[in-house]
């Protein structure tokens, strides 16, 4: 889709009713109403184009906007354009998006952070917290270090700091403590210093989380993970083991066939009788008895006839 195909688009899916829905949760004009499933339909549709992002940006609308921040590409913003986007903005809902889809994946994210949360601006200042929340809980490489910096400057500052800006640092106050144990416990040591945090949410029914209740809820609901990956290790090096069983079943029928030959045996004792009767015939026939002609005839043993008499 060109860029006049797309503000057709969103011009015809804004609604009346999605436009007081912004507006009362701080969108800002000019604004088509668009619904997020039928943006995200749009999305899907476009993929990546960052030129069409910036044509988008460019327009100031923020519907338009709030594709641009979907749509572009972090790997081709330089510092100067990153400044550039956020300059302005004056919505929760885009500075939002526009950090979680562009500032965060930027190679420079972890400058831009520490920039914009030292900035006394509102909107700048919420676009820092909200990125330090944003790589508190989706970059692991960061160090410890880093986010207890931050909370003692949150700490020292969040009842001074502008009302968007204030409803960022409680939000990343919770992201820091949900990183991990260590940052656990010194997030809530800080929250419970702090106290309650009023933020103006205007005409809307939205209430500010209190951090130390949310940081403990997550980790209530949070499943180790170490433990159950190792048991299936332990497990799979118990296979061999169990295989034992089945190397003696296989030696079972070995055994049972090897045995046959002596199954045979018999049909050899069997054929030793006529054996054992010739021998007692040629004893009787040493002794003189009478059946010891029938002995003599076999031509086959090459014996002769005559010999018989002889032994007589």
């Amino acid at each position: 889709m060109n860029f006049t195909e797309v503000m057709r688009e969103l011009e015809r899916l804004g609604t009346e009713q999605n436009r007081k829905v912004y507006r009362r949760h701080g969108a800002t004009e000019p604004l088509f109403g668009v619904s997020f499933a039928h943006m995200n339909t749009l999305e899907k549709r476009i993929k990546r184009d960052h030129e069409l992002a910036e044509a988008l940006w460019a327009t100031g609308n923020s519907d338009a906007r709030t594709l641009a921040a979907a749509i572009a590409d972090p790997g081709r913003f330089t510092r100067d354009q990153l400044e550039a986007w956020l300059d302005g903005l004056r919505s929760p809902l885009l500075v939002d998006l526009f950090v979680k889809h562009i500032a965060a994946k930027t190679p420079f994210a972890r400058a831009a952070m520490e920039r914009w949360t030292a900035s006394d601006d509102e909107w700048v200042g919420r676009a820092g917290w909200t990125l330090l929340g944003v790589l508190a809980t989706g970059d692991p490489s960061l160090p410890d270090s880093l986010f207890e910096e931050r909370l003692s400057v949150l700490e020292a500052s969040i009842h001074e700091a502008g009302n968007r800006a204030r409803e960022a640092m409680n939000s990343a106050l919770i992201s820091i403590g949900s990183r991990n144990e260590p940052l656990r416990g010194k997030a809530l040591t800080a929250a419970r210093r702090i106290g309650k945090v009023d933020v103006d949410h205007g005409e809307t029914s939205c209430k500010t989380p209190d951090a130390t209740a949310y940081i403990q809820k997550i980790w209530a609901t949070r499943k180790p993970a170490a433990a159950p990956a190792a048991k299936p290790a332990r497990a799979g090096a118990a296979k061999p083991d169990a295989a034992k069983p089945a190397r003696a079943g296989a030696a079972k029928p070995a055994r049972a066939a090897s045995a046959r030959p002596d199954a045979a045996k018999p049909v050899r004792a069997g054929a030793a009788k006529p054996a054992a009767a010739k021998t007692a015939r040629r004893v009787k026939a040493r002794d003189g008895g009478d059946k010891a002609a029938p002995a003599a005839e076999k031509p086959k043993r090459g014996a002769s006839p005559r010999a018989a008499p002889r032994r007589g």
